[in-house]
């Protein structure tokens, strides 16, 4: 497949469906590279967007700045490091670095700040809380933290940190869950990091999808209630007679 990929960039005809493992496989490869490169930076993400002319990489993460470098040096690194290994002709590929509103709502970049508490030595009970209580202070509907590994003992075993409400199946769960997944090269073995989060409903699309979920019930309020107009009474029949309608005519009571 490695060699399918250096010829991405050429313009020879291919099947759909090679295109498309083309496609993932350069997508897979760019992600653990900017995820081994821009850990320390908050990476949450890349989006690769396709155009005639050139191919557009935008990177998420909390520190831009970081990302870009001084004066742009090190994004143009990576530009130059990515056309080399896809094969990209010169000035046909770009990227950007696109700042992370809410980090707290970023499984990525929560899977990777508990992997450095654990790394510096924070027990594990209290770092998985610690996220817990920060994801959902940012907004979430729910999270979930499953540590497995040898943490302070010489036995593996897995922890669960739960909070919150998680859908796991059906395309809501596509849609709304984020997830991410960590190693952490602990001195007694590796510990495996597994992260979701809940993502709330957002009409914007900025915090999370703008599609509401399937079971959602919206109550309206009620309409105004309109006054009702009482019949005359015994004592006022003559009054009522009396009265001129919209005609101009009086009216008259039928004799039965």
């Amino acid at each position: 497949l490695s060699s399918e990929t250096d010829k991405m960039a050429t313009t020879k005809p291919i099947s759909k469906k090679r295109k498309f493992v083309q496609d993932g496989v350069m997508y897979a490869e760019l992600n653990e590279m900017l995820m081994a490169e821009l850990a320390e930076d908050g990476y949450s993400g890349v989006e690769i967007r396709k155009t005639p002319m050139r191919t557009e990489i935008i990177i998420r993460a909390t520190r831009t700045r970081e990302v870009l470098g001084e004066k742009g040096q090190r994004i143009r690194e990576l530009t130059s490091a990515v056309q080399k290994r896809f094969g990209f002709p010169e000035g046909n590929v770009e990227m950007f670095a696109e700042r992370v509103h809410n980090r707290g709502l970023s499984a990525m970049a929560q899977a990777e700040s508990l992997k450095f508490k654990l790394l510096g030595g924070l027990q594990v009970r209290r770092a998985c809380y610690g996220v817990i209580r920060f994801v959902m202070e940012s907004g979430a509907q729910g999270v979930e933290v499953i540590v497995s590994g040898k943490a302070r003992v010489q036995r593996a075993k897995s922890m669960k940190f739960k909070q919150g409400f998680l859908i796991t199946t059906g395309r809501p769960a596509q849609l709304y869950i984020d997830k991410a997944t960590r190693h952490v090269m602990m001195k007694q073995g590796v510990l495996g990091i597994r992260l979701k989060i809940m993502l709330p409903h957002d009409p914007e699309g900025k915090n999370g999808p703008r599609i509401p979920m399937p079971d959602t019930v919206t109550v309206l309020d009620p309409k105004e209630d309109k006054p009702m107009i009482q019949a005359p009474q015994k004592g006022d029949e003559k009054a009522y007679q009396a009265a001129p309608p919209m005609g101009g005519r009086p009216m008259q009571t039928p004799a039965y």
